[in-house]
């Protein structure tokens, strides 16, 4: 595959100064949206799926065409592996990257009122989140889009109680720094690394990314 991507461009030079009051305003606020039907619907399928399953289960946020979920099912075979994304299109190319293995499964769900859902669950199943993925996120990377990184919306209180192993990936360093600072406040430690360049691309964006000369960065939870 041949790299065209540009980097990410923004006026932001490091951490946003808003960052912190963000972060301290949605720890103090309860989420009361109304989940989406078509989640419910598709968290409900999930936990059916997952049955009387006792073991590990990993989740693979914002997974596009799922072949990191397909990934990740292969590395962690002894475990389950959702694979969510928003995106109905994105979920239909999966085919073209499916793996054999039989130990996941990929949803369309709006991951906020998915994640929100796994909260409530914690304590009803058997089964343990023992990992979250979140590979190459949106960055929104004007200044003005901060409260649409995850690290910075209503969705944070929920992804940081959902799972003791955290990995994000972007090729924004800046993201990573702010999620890093934003996951300080919730008493969760994190380590920023490039993303070896000689590993295997988790998914179609790292790959171009790389093809494009551009570092990889991941950040995971200590």
């Amino acid at each position: 595959m041949q790299g065209n991507s540009r980097r990410v461009e923004s006026q932001q030079e490091g951490v946003h100064q808003k960052l912190d009051a963000i972060v301290a305003k949605y720890q103090q606020t309860e989420n009361r949206r109304p989940v989406h039907a078509h989640t419910q619907r598709a968290f409900d399928e999930v936990m059916a799926w997952l049955g009387d399953w006792q073991g590990d289960v990993i989740i693979d946020s914002c997974c596009g065409v799922g072949q990191s979920t397909a990934g990740l099912a292969r590395q962690f075979s002894n475990a389950r592996v959702i694979g969510l994304d928003k995106s109905d299109l994105r979920v239909a190319k999966h085919p073209h990257y499916q793996s054999t293995a039989k130990n996941y499964i990929v949803m369309r769900a709006d991951v906020i009122d998915f994640w929100r859902l796994l909260r409530r669950s914690l304590d009803d199943y058997p089964w343990q989140i023992k990992a979250h993925y979140l590979c190459y996120p949106n960055p929104y990377p004007k200044p003005s889009q901060v409260q649409k990184r995850w690290h910075a919306s209503a969705a944070m209180p929920d992804l940081m109680a959902l799972a003791p192993q955290l990995e994000v990936r972007s090729n924004w360093l800046i993201y990573l720094q702010e999620f890093a600072q934003a996951a300080a406040a919730y008493g969760v430690k994190c380590e920023i690394t490039q993303v070896p360049p000689d590993s295997r691309a988790i998914t179609p964006f790292e790959l171009k990314y790389r093809n494009s000369g551009q570092t990889c960065w991941r950040l995971r939870r200590l």
